[in-house]
C-alpha cells in the first residue's frame, strides 16, 4: 500500500521532495481500514485527493482520522484534482445532483455508468443503509465539467429504469424545467442490454438480461429455459404464450437475447415487472420492460 500511494503521489507531481511521502503504514485486516503517515502535513491533504481511486479492485475511502485536529491557518482540502478518480464525497456545491427513483439492485459502477455517459464524474456517492449495506435508491454526484451538468438534468430526469421514474435536480436549488430526452445507455453487469423509456404497461413484457444466445443453442436447455421462465411468470398470473428469439448461422435476429412473455391481462403483466425486476437470475439482474402487443404478434422484436 505504501507503495501504490508513494508512486500516485509522484505521477500526480503532489511529492514536495525527493524520497517517498509515505513514511508508515497499519492495516488492520479485521475491520478493513488502514493508516497512512506522510512525512509532510502538506503531503498529507494533497493525499485527500485521492478519495475513492481504485486499488487492488476496491475504491478506496480516503478520511481524515476521526481525533484529527486540523491546525490553524492550513488548508484542509486538497488543492487539486487528480484526472481519472472519482472522489466519494459530493461536497455541497451549485453543480451537486441530487439523482432519485434510482432501483435498489443497481451498484455503484452501474449508476456510474449510467451518469459518465454524459461526462466523467468528480464525485460520487451512492447512499446506502449502514445496517445491510444495500442501496437507498438515490445517489449524488458532481462532474468534473460543470457545463454537462445540464444536460445530465435534461437526459435523465424522468427516465423510466424497470417500474421506477428517475428524479434527476440539483441538490441545492430543487429542480429546474427542463425537458427529459428519451436517452439509450450501455450499463455494466447488464449484458446487451439498453436501459430505456419502458412506456405504458401492457400485457407483454419483455425480460432482459436473463439469458445470453449461447444458452439458446441447444434444444433441450432452450426447452428446460421456456419452462422455467414459464414456470416463474405464471407466479404473477395467467400466461399465454412465451417467445424467446433463437439464433441462426450468419443472420442477425431482432430480439435474441431477450424473452417475451404475453400475460391474459395488463394487471398481471404489472405484477410481474414488479417482482421480476432486479431479480438475479443465473447471476444476472433481470431488466424488465412493457412492448407493443402489435410488434409482439408480428414478431418485430427489435
Amino acid at each position: 500500500m505504501a507503495d501504490f500511494f508513494n508512486a500516485q503521489m509522484r505521477l500526480a507531481a503532489l511529492s514536495q521532495a525527493a524520497g517517498n511521502p509515505v513514511l508508515a503504514v497499519q492495516i488492520n485486516q479485521d475491520k478493513n481500514f488502514a493508516f497512512l503517515e506522510f512525512r509532510s502535513v502538506d503531503e498529507t491533504t494533497q493525499a485527500m485527493a485521492f478519495d475513492g481511486i481504485i486499488f487492488q479492485g476496491q475504491s478506496l475511502k480516503i478520511r481524515r482520522p476521526h481525533d484529527y485536529q486540523p491546525l490553524p491557518g492550513m488548508s484542509e482540502n486538497p488543492s487539486v484534482y487528480v484526472p481519472g478518480v472519482v472522489s466519494t464525497v459530493v461536497p455541497d456545491s451549485p453543480h451537486k445532483l441530487f439523482i432519485g427513483g434510482l432501483p435498489n439492485y443497481l451498484n455503484d459502477d452501474q449508476v456510474k455508468e449510467l451518469l459518465t455517459s454524459f461526462g466523467p464524474l468528480k464525485a460520487f456517492n451512492l447512499v446506502k443503509d449502514s445496517a445491510t449495506g444495500l442501496s437507498k435508491g438515490y445517489a449524488f454526484c458532481e462532474y468534473v465539467d460543470i457545463n454537462v451538468t445540464d444536460q445530465a438534468i435534461a437526459g435523465l430526469n424522468g427516465m423510466q429504469l424497470g417500474d421506477k421514474k428517475l428524479i434527476v435536480q440539483r441538490a441545492s436549488v430543487g429542480a429546474k424545467n427542463a425537458t427529459p430526452t428519451p436517452v439509450t445507455l450501455q450499463v455494466p453487469g447488464l449484458v446487451s442490454t439498453q436501459v430505456q423509456m419502458a412506456g405504458m404497461p401492457t400485457e407483454i413484457l419483455c425480460l432482459m438480461n436473463m439469458i445470453t444466445p449461447d444458452e439458446l443453442i441447444d434444444d433441450e436447455e432452450y426447452e428446460e429455459i421456456v419452462e422455467d421462465v414459464r414456470e416463474e411468470c405464471s407466479k404473477y398470473g395467467a400466461v399465454k404464450s412465451i417467445e424467446i428469439p433463437r439464433p441462426i448461422d450468419g443472420l442477425e435476429v431482432p430480439g435474441c437475447g431477450k424473452i417475451f412473455v404475453e400475460f391474459v391481462s395488463i394487471l398481471d403483466c404489472q405484477k410481474a415487472m414488479q417482482g421480476l425486476a432486479g431479480r438475479k437470475f443465473a447471476n444476472r439482474v433481470v431488466v424488465t420492460k412493457y412492448c407493443e402487443p402489435d410488434c409482439y404478434h408480428r414478431r418485430d422484436f427489435w
